[in-house]
């Protein structure tokens, strides 16, 4: 098929047909039997011409600029019309050149559904788009790329314009879907007035973005909004020039507020729930010659209605907390942002300090509001640090883990807590849970809480994971190296509030041996899970984990390991699995990589349990589990039915020598054992001891000896001296109370002699020895003196 394109010359349009760029040359331009690959059209000519392919708008673009002078002659004012028609289709751009005065604005006016302005390098669903560039004294600035669809309704430009309209060749658009108007001076670069119905948001950019807004220039954005709706400034992407005279910054004018124009930094946080429509201008600087920088900015304007509970506040009083941030943010802040096209929840700290996202800083007491729809869209991430330099002063301290009744009062749902708890090097941490205790949730021992805590140590070099826990296990204590992230999360649906119960503390302790020492102290007849941390991909090398175990008194502990070796093989060092006993010498139970671990055992008392690791090779690691059963303590059979031999063998020898010494009294001859009444019991001039003595109360006299306990005749001399045997009685030598003296335990003094030749008396006798008994006996010959004070025979 073949073309005709005339061109009158008073309209001022040239038409180009170029290869596309990359493109070989496989189809041409014949015109006149002349085979081209290029066509230019000038204004006044007339040209036939066809391509030799079928497809030509895989090869061609075909460009029409029009040049419109309003500086010389009158400006063609009204609709702009795709001229000229009849053209073939290949993606083309129409180009509407207007040169114009800078004393006098041109304005571009669009027809519905207007312009929505999109970022470089983003494209257009339909790939219908429109470009705008201002013209002052031959410098170009571009305003900026727009799609159909959108909330951009008219362009106030000051000095010439150049509009570009892209369209695809496939596209049926006749119309260019905007007209040019007379405007009055605009004393600034441009003005973009939006216009925006009802719950909508914008994404709009500064000049030239992402390079940079030009030197000391102003421009404005009008918003045309309903009063009865509210509107919200964002500022997502900014940067600032190195200004040399005046300040980069954004001023507001908004109908009613008594200090127009409103005046703030890029970094503030931009005014939020305005009522109706408003005027935003940029205003730039004069910059530095040798360093410039760039100005540029991208914002969004959130348009939406007024919320029912907008004037309803909430009081966070965070001014005796310490250390301590609250942020409140949509759900998935910050990996997951909502689009800018939907409306979002704001949080406001003051009326017109709004934004989606906001952080509260300890010291301070804040008044809160939302304006969302539906507050279950929201959550609070928090985060407190506690640390420690000097054990000192901070070894007394107990400090609580509990999240503040502050934040569990807010109607929104905490998402987490977050701890960071900082120690020097020789300073360690231990984490308590008294009462509700902890448990590691594991398949065959699930948290059923609504909540639980995951605690990382941590160096500038490594980390350890020490694991996840939630409440109402048996680890009553954990005791930990390094500094330590403890972060509450919920878990579900779960939340926080003042009666979900949380008794979590920490303190710093000493130097501790382990990289971690955990404490378990389980319930009765419990059965406790515990595994290594770091799970599932193993300790880190040469790290010493330990665990102590409370065995109640009553009860017995069964431990089992879930495997038959730790499960790593070693490259240096080796691993070890250790356990004992709390009891004076236990035996240590001790097994290295290469052995098998302990059989399944009874604990009688509390036990540790230590697992180290070595440098493992290859990529095996140590990750291991084992679990604690309780039970009561069970009394064995056997031991009782001992118990009940035993003494019953007992009563019947006690019955036996009962019987037999009834029997040896009825048969003896008569008593051998007579008291001497004569004998003076007592030393002249000493005190009686109680008032009623011995001889008044006979408590020392002895009714019977046996034969067999008459033991005189067994005395015999060796070298002069009396050796006493086993069995013979010596004096009492304790004092003397109310009740007869027990026997005092088996010891022997040697029979103290008179020396016939010195004539030496007996050394005196003291109080003990005033108490003495005489025995008669069977003569087998002459007695020697035993050296009693008196002698009967």
């Amino acid at each position: 098929a073949s073309f005709t394109i005339s061109l009158h010359k008073v309209d001022n349009t040239t038409i180009t047909i170029n290869l596309r760029p990359g493109v070989s040359p496989s189809c041409l331009i014949r015109v006149k039997n002349v085979m081209e690959s290029d066509l230019k059209i000038k204004p006044g000519e007339n040209v036939t011409f066809a391509f030799t392919c079928n497809t030509p708008e895989k090869y061609f673009i075909m460009e029409i600029q029009k040049n419109i002078d309003c500086v010389s002659g009158p400006c063609p004012f009204g609709d702009v019309h795709l001229y000229p028609p009849g053209l073939p289709r290949l993606n083309r751009t129409y180009i509407w050149d207007v040169k114009a005065s800078t004393k006098a604005g041109l304005e571009l006016k669009f027809s519905t559904p207007w312009l929505r302005q999109i970022e470089p390098g983003e494209t257009c669903p339909d790939s219908i788009s429109y470009n705008i560039n201002s013209s002052i004294d031959e410098a170009m600035v571009n305003i900026g790329t727009f799609c159909r669809n959108g909330s951009v309704s008219r362009v106030k430009l000051l000095g010439g314009v150049v509009m570009s309209l892209h369209l695809p060749w496939h596209s049926l658009l006749t119309t260019s879907g905007f007209n040019i108007a007379n405007g009055s001076s605009i004393k600034r670069l441009c003005i973009i007035e939006s216009t925006l119905k009802g719950v909508s948001s914008i994404t709009l950019m500064s000049p030239n973005y992402p390079l940079g807004f030009p030197e000391d220039e102003l421009m404005t954005w009008q918003f045309v909004i309903p009063s009865n709706m509210r509107a919200s400034v964002f500022f997502h992407n900014y940067s600032l020039s190195n200004c040399e005279r005046k300040e980069e910054r954004v001023e507001y004018y908004i109908p009613g507020s008594p200090s127009n124009p409103e005046v703030f930094k890029l970094s503030d946080s931009q005014p939020a729930n305005i009522a109706g429509s408003f005027n935003m201008s940029l205003q730039g600087c004069d910059q530095d010659a040798q360093n410039p920088g760039i100005l540029r900015l991208l914002f969004q304007v959130l348009v939406q209605p007024p919320q029912v509970d907008e004037n309803v506040t909430h009081l966070v009083d965070l001014s005796k907390e310490k250390n301590m941030t609250v942020t409140i943010h949509l759900e998935g802040w910050p990996s997951q942002i909502p689009l800018m096209s939907e409306p979002i929840c704001l949080i406001c700290k003051d009326p017109r300090t709004c934004d989606r996202v906001l952080t509260l800083a300890s010291g301070a007491v804040y008044r809160i509001s939302f304006l969302c729809k539906d507050l279950s869209r929201l959550r609070i991430t928090a985060e407190k640090g506690i640390g420690c330099t000097d054990i000192r002063r901070c070894q007394r301290n107990i400090y609580s883990l509990s999240v503040p009744k502050v934040i569990t009062r807010l109607p929104i749902r905490l998402h987490k807590f977050i701890w960071k708890l900082l120690a020097t090097n020789l300073i360690n941490i231990e984490i308590t849970s008294p009462y509700l205790k902890l448990q590691q949730p594991i398949p065959e021992q699930r948290c059923n809480t609504s909540y639980s805590y995951s605690i990382v140590s941590a160096t500038p070099e490594t980390e350890l994971h020490v694991g996840i826990f939630c409440p109402g296990g048996s680890i009553e204590k954990i005791q930990m190296r390094n500094n330590i992230t403890i972060t509450l999360k919920t878990l579900g649906k779960g939340s926080i509030n003042e009666s979900v119960p949380q008794d979590l503390k920490m303190s710093f302790v000493p130097h501790i041996k382990d990289e971690c020492t955990f404490t378990v102290s389980p319930k009765p007849k419990a059965k406790v899970y515990l595994q290594t941390p770091n799970s599932p991909y193993g300790l880190p090398p040469h790290v010493s984990i330990s665990w102590f175990i409370v065995v109640p008194s009553k009860q017995t502990a069964r431990l089992r390991f879930s495997g038959d070796r730790v499960g790593v093989a070693c490259e240096t060092g080796r691993a070890y699995v250790n356990v004992k006993e709390e009891t004076p010498g236990a035996e240590e139970i001790t097994r290295r990589e290469d052995e098998l671990l302990p059989q399944p055992r009874d604990m009688h008392h509390s036990f540790w349990v230590n697992i180290s690791n070595c440098k493992p090779v290859d990529k095996t690691q140590l990750a291991l589990q084992f679990w604690v059963t309780f039970a009561d303590k069970q009394i064995d059979l056997g031991i009782i039915l001992a118990v009940v031999a035993g003494a019953g063998v007992l009563t019947a020898i006690g019955l036996t020598v009962c019987c037999v010494k009834k029997k040896k009294k009825k048969t003896q001859n008569p008593m051998v054992g007579v008291y001497n009444a004569n004998v003076n019991t007592q030393m002249p001039g000493k005190k009686v001891f109680f008032e009623k003595g011995r001889q008044n109360n006979e408590s020392h006299v002895y009714a019977v000896i046996d034969d067999a306990g008459v033991y005189g005749h067994l005395l015999k001399e060796s070298n002069g001296s009396v050796a006493p045997e086993v069995d013979v009685y010596r004096p009492f030598d304790g004092p003397v109370g109310s009740l007869p003296p027990s026997p005092p335990p088996f010891s022997f003094k040697k029979d103290i002699k008179r020396s016939s030749n010195t004539g030496e008396e007996p050394p005196p006798l003291t109080d003990t020895d005033q108490d003495n008994y005489t025995f008669a006996y069977q003569k087998s010959g002459l007695s020697k003196d035993n050296g009693d004070a008196n002698e009967k025979d």
